[in-house]
């Protein structure tokens, strides 16, 4: 253990009192060299009046210099504590907020006033990276919570098939080991859902050229063959649309919405109309698609996680994780766009992506 020295207060302290004596010293001595030295040390006579020699000087003079020392030694201590203990007082607030911190409190916030000194810009800093790691912990403590509460369904059904097919002599193995895939692809989907949110979240994104039409391409080429299994018609119509991100997220933020109007479809059939187009100030990105009628009410809520409107559940064909939307939406906020949803009274949902070029 690191041995505890003088305190910052004491120190600065020393160091003013320090200052006040070497500061009367030097007057001491500007008046010995300037003054007394030319004094005669001779007894000077004068018939009318006491002429003191140099002697007669220092000798009227030491005892007032020792009294006017030790007020200077005293001045200078009193009043170099008094002023270190005004100038630290914001330091104090520093280490009281650093104690919390490290004691789990990361909601705490300094907010000094004053200057924009040292230990405001110190302060400032301090709130700002204590501000960065609350988010990163509430970032951590969702993704757990969200990844428990999502994952133990399809743990729990991987067990109870296995548990099954041990116990029954007669058990389909092929068939309970397809079912066995089927729920652990779900459960890797789910987390790598998860794990994207995560990154979303956290915000620190590259900045690269990114055409959104692009993507939308390569998402219809890739879920084409849910689309053709459901039923589902595409109507593209990709123009240029350019904006400033990563290409990894804003790839699967087109993916995530075109999937997310596939799945959401009719029962059988259905279309799904995507759109890209730009301006001068941005590119925007149109995903819609027909189906059942989503109320209102729950339309804000469809971009929390694991938020299904009515009619919007899982089955053994669904292949969403009900963090759709979720995604998109926090990829959005990432990369500083907006995101509006949209339910037609005829039915389905119209999402607009609009990012800045």
């Amino acid at each position: 253990m690191r041995r505890r020295g003088a305190s910052v207060r004491l120190k600065l302290a020393l160091s003013y009192a320090g200052f006040v004596i070497l500061a009367g010293g030097i007057l001491l001595a500007v008046v010995w060299l300037f003054l007394l030295r030319y004094v005669p040390d001779e007894a000077i006579h004068s018939a009318s009046e006491f002429v003191p020699s140099r002697s007669d000087l220092i000798r009227a003079f030491t005892p007032r210099v020792i009294i006017a020392a030790v007020f200077l030694v005293v001045f200078g201590l009193a009043g170099g504590w008094f002023l270190a203990g005004r100038m630290l007082a914001p330091l104090d607030r520093i280490t009281a907020a650093t104690r919390r911190a490290a004691a789990g409190s990361l909601s705490h916030r300094i907010r000094l006033d004053g200057p924009a000194d040292e230990f405001r810009e110190l302060a400032d800093a301090f709130d700002q990276m204590l501000a960065r790691i609350e988010a990163h912990v509430d970032e951590q403590r969702r993704f757990a919570a969200n990844a428990s509460h999502e994952l133990r369904t399809p743990l729990a059904t991987t067990r109870t098939l296995i548990e099954v097919a041990q116990s029954d002599p007669d058990a389909d193995i092929p068939e309970t080991l397809e079912r066995v895939r089927v729920t652990n692809a779900r459960a890797i989907a789910l987390t790598e859902a998860l794990l994207l949110l995560s990154r979303a979240d956290r915000g620190d994104i590259p900045a690269e050229e990114v055409d959104l039409s692009l993507d939308a391409e390569e998402a219809i080429e890739t879920l084409g063959a849910l689309a053709e299994a459901r039923g589902v018609d595409i109507d593209a119509r990709c123009e240029r649309a350019t904006t400033r991100g990563s290409p990894s997220l804003l790839g699967q933020l087109v993916t995530n919405l075109v999937h997310n109007a596939i799945v959401h479809n009719l029962p059988a059939g259905g279309q799904v109309t995507l759109v890209t187009s730009q301006d001068d100030r941005s590119a925007r990105l149109a995903v819609s698609n027909s189906g059942p009628v989503v109320p209102a009410e729950l339309v804000p809520t469809l971009t929390e996680p694991f938020q299904r409107a009515a009619g919007r559940t899982r089955s053994s064909t669904h292949d969403g994780t009900g963090l759709g939307l979720a995604i998109a939406s926090r990829i959005v906020a990432a990369h500083g766009g907006t995101l509006r949803l949209d339910a037609p009274p005829t039915g389905g949902l119209a999402v607009e992506v609009v990012l800045p070029r």
